[in-house]
């Protein structure tokens, strides 16, 4: 008889050890996993990149967690990824030194947020192959003093900033004689701070820039034809991805499907829809 009610406890431990093997969690961090969603961080204010607006108009993707959505040019991309692998587009918005800690943790699959494939963060990080070429300009106060420029040594003198922990902030390096001001944490901070006086520019990349002039008439953007060096892939734009991820090769396979045609239409249309306010 106990040989019996041994046996029977011995099966019945085995049946709650298999029911809990066959949850969907994570070993490592006890978590349900999700197969069915690619979980996609960005700032959600980097327009036309990315942005913030209150509906779902022009395609825009309701912010996980949040009554807001979020469009732009980094967005549609997100969308045809996501369609591609077959999967649920979800959107996670995440300031711009949050990104990569949030995809190294698995907290999400994919960084899609203007960023560019620099050496720096190709230490911590793997990327796509690029989804956008950009090259940098000036954003400055219309009408005034340096709206003519046209090298980047004009801005001598000038109080310019840029975005922390970018390429566009320490190209500012280049202009002799700049009064380099405290990098911003954000674009939105960096208009007003421009509006306000407080800067007479900053660096930023060309969809931004049309952005930014569109949105406000007081701003004008600047292109050089004396410009800033830099490498290329300062100035394009890739999926940050996990180190050796499964997901790099399906996302590259989706990209070259994306014509620079193609690419350029969804930035026109991007810049076209950005919100106003923006």
């Amino acid at each position: 008889m106990k040989k019996r009610l041994v046996l029977l406890l011995v099966v019945m431990c085995l049946g709650v050890i298999t029911m809990l093997t066959g949850c969907g969690t994570d070993e490592a961090s006890g978590e349900e996993t999700n197969e069915d969603t690619f979980v996609v961080g960005l700032e959600a204010g980097y327009p036309p990149f990315n942005w913030t607006q209150m509906d779902d108009a022009n395609g825009a993707v309701k912010i996980d967690g949040n009554s807001e959505y979020a469009g732009g040019y980094d967005v549609e991309i997100a969308k045809r990824i996501a369609e591609g692998l077959g999967k649920e587009l979800v959107i996670v918005k995440t300031e711009w030194d949050g990104l990569v800690p949030a995809l190294t943790s698995e907290k999400i699959d994919a960084i899609i947020a203007g960023m560019s494939p620099t050496a720096k963060r190709k230490e911590s990080i793997d990327f796509s192959d690029v989804y956008y070429q950009s090259d940098l300009v000036m954003v400055v106060k219309k009408g005034g003093a340096y709206e003519d420029a046209q090298s980047i040594h004009d801005f001598s003198g000038a109080k310019i900033t840029g975005q922390l922990n970018t390429f566009h902030y320490s190209v500012i390096d280049q202009i002799e004689g700049v009064d380099k001001q405290t990098a911003m944490d954000n674009f939105p901070a960096m208009r007003v701070a421009l509006e306000s006086g407080v800067i007479d520019g900053y660096v930023t990349e060309r969809p931004e820039a049309i952005s930014a002039s569109n949105a406000n008439d007081n701003y004008a953007m600047v292109e050089f034809t004396d410009g800033f060096s830099t490498s290329e892939e300062d100035t394009a734009i890739a999926v940050g991805l996990r180190k050796e991820s499964d997901l790099t090769e399906q996302i590259n396979d989706i990209l070259a499907n994306i014509s620079i045609e193609e690419q350029t239409d969804i930035m026109d249309a991007a810049i076209q829809n950005q919100p106003s306010a923006q």
